[in-house]
């Protein structure tokens, strides 16, 4: 019998699964909109906004900054449990199918970080993908543990020296403020030619993601995809009506603790472990309290069908994410409307706001007439080349 490979149908996927991802989506955007009009990378907001954007940036500070992105890297180590066990029940490859895949999403990566926006998230998520793949045959509670303390104790002993240069140093993170890069990113992308712009985006894609930063990015993003991997095995989304008390425990509980976390830098002072703790252990806890939410609000019919269009943006997550750096670059580069530098911190969170909703309405528009979104064709396309296998007539 011969099976299709192709996107999963409608009535068979995960909703709360593709629900997470729009929402990490809108929190995702928000947070690169700073970097599409500034050059966020090189100096603290804390010294660097005013006034009105001071405030604008606390709240995002707060309520976004480090806590999208690990929601994210969760559903990816989640989807990638759903899709092996589906190729299981297919008695087909999951892992040479799964090398391809992640190949040609790197070389999506590589095309976006190097010719569209700097700060691409998927040559990462493609390179943390390889690394996850033989850690699949571990049980769930194996990945769970293994991703919570592989992610939890590095970062506690990091806090813990930062807590301790901070009683001899009282600096923060701007004063390592670089200034040279700072000015020389502002006049390129506001001024600067395509090519000119294009050597800006790989100096400022090395400069955090080099050899000095990539062990770093593995302990920060691998670890979450394991949480992930393991939640899927253990069915956490398929089973969560079963156990709304527990989700609902998890949702006060966690959203105590991360607020706790983000708020140590504005309660006791900027200082370099205050604000190492915000992102690194306040950012994950409140994504915990997030999944929560969104998944108590799935629970729900009637919110189900409400959330139904953020689901469908989560179903064409690549094709959100690369068009919203597209987006993002031509209002503000030079090559498109120039606007470098030129709007506030509130201005850029509600155009990122405006421009999703315009997205959840395109993907909307999308998938009643298509299954799948276009980069995730294009992506499927050159993961399975002329060998796909046909449907069989019972899937037709």
């Amino acid at each position: 019998m011969e099976y299709s490979l192709g996107p999963t149908l409608s009535r068979d996927r995960l909703h709360s699964l593709d629900s997470l991802r729009g929402f990490s989506l809108l929190g995702i955007f928000i947070v690169n909109m700073l970097s599409f009009h500034s050059p966020f990378s090189y100096y603290n907001p804390y010294e660097w906004w005013q006034y009105d954007d001071l405030t604008s940036y606390m709240w995002i500070d707060i309520l976004v900054q480090a806590s999208f992105y690990p929601i994210f890297a969760m559903m990816f180590g989640y989807g990638m449990v759903l899709m092996r066990d589906r190729f299981r029940s297919k008695e087909t490859s999951f892992w040479k199918v799964s090398v391809r895949r992640l190949l040609v999403l790197l070389m999506f990566g590589i095309i976006h970080a190097f010719l569209i926006w700097h700060g691409d998230i998927l040559i990462i998520y493609a390179l943390m993908g390889l690394l996850l793949l033989p850690m699949l045959r571990l049980s769930g509670p194996l990945l769970l543990s293994i991703g919570v303390a592989v992610y939890i104790l590095p970062q506690l002993f990091m806090s813990f020296i930062l807590i301790m240069v901070s009683f001899i140093d009282t600096s923060t993170l701007g004063d390592f403020t670089d200034i040279m890069n700072l000015q020389l990113s502002a006049d390129v992308y506001a001024n600067g030619t395509f090519w000119e712009v294009t050597q800006r985006r790989v100096l400022d894609w090395y400069m955090t993601n080099g050899p000095a930063s990539f062990i770093m990015i593995i302990f920060m993003i691998l670890p979450f995809m394991m949480v992930g991997a393991g939640a899927a095995k253990l069915k956490w989304l398929e089973k969560a009506n079963r156990h709304k008390v527990l989700w609902t425990v998890l949702f006060f509980v966690f959203l105590l603790l991360g607020l706790a976390g983000k708020i140590l830098p504005i309660a006791f002072g900027q200082t370099i472990s205050n604000q190492y703790i915000q992102d690194m252990i306040g950012g994950p806890l409140l994504s915990v309290a997030y999944i929560a939410l969104i998944v108590l609000l799935m629970s729900s019919p009637f919110m189900a069908k409400l959330l139904k269009p953020l689901a469908n943006t989560g179903r064409m997550s690549i094709t959100i994410y690369l068009s919203q750096s597209i987006i993002g670059t031509l209002i503000f580069y030079s090559y498109g409307l120039g606007l470098y530098g030129k709007i506030s911190v509130a201005g850029g969170t509600w155009l990122a706001i405006g421009i999703f909703v315009l997205q959840v309405i395109f993907a909307e528009i999308w998938l009643s007439k298509f299954k799948q979104g276009p980069v995730e064709k294009l992506w499927r396309m050159l993961t399975y080349g002329r060998n796909k296998k046909k449907l069989s007539a019972s899937e037709r």
